[in-house]
């Protein structure tokens, strides 16, 4: 077992077998893990929001599911890995607060994993699973030597997809 390299909020690391990836407290936010599975690479996005466009004077690429996808996507291919064989795994946006009004700030979770899906979907990377929605957050590791991903989530038992 290698070290286990941890993603912080609207964040994006690589990373590659025997190592692994982390990223902590996934509530409305997404976590999204891509792996070439011949060449052992792996990075995980932990984005917050759903469309750059939409924010003046950005310059956080991967805060957002539109250009956090593409930019961990461009560093795997720049270290060797081949679009066609990138497989993805998405966890997280949760819906934490319950409200009368569905605002858009409300559904931000339901959005991200919206947004996620499509700009994977343009990319032509498949979806192999996900665990998103509900109302709890959740912690994540991937193993890019495997492909698993696991989620831990306060009160549940620990799950690997």
């Amino acid at each position: 077992m290698g070290k286990m390299i941890k993603v912080g909020m609207a964040d994006l690391q690589l990373c590659k077998s025997p190592d692994a990836i982390t990223t902590l407290g996934l509530g409305s936010c997404v976590g999204i893990a891509v792996r070439d599975p011949v060449k052992k690479i792996g990075g995980l996005a932990h984005i917050m929001l759903p469309d750059s466009t939409k924010i003046q004077n950005n310059s956080s690429k991967p805060k957002f599911a539109d250009t956090g996808i593409a930019e961990l996507v461009n560093l795997m291919l720049k270290e060797g890995a081949v679009q066609s064989r990138i497989v993805a795994k998405i966890a997280g946006g949760a819906q934490m607060f319950s409200f009368q009004n569905k605002s858009e700030l409300v559904s931000i979770g339901d959005r991200n994993v919206e947004a996620s899906k499509l700009k994977l979907k343009e990319m032509g990377i498949r979806i192999l699973a996900e665990d998103t929605g509900a109302n709890y957050g959740r912690t994540v590791e991937f193993y890019p030597e495997t492909g698993e991903f696991l989620i831990k989530a306060v009160g549940k038992a620990p799950k690997t997809i």
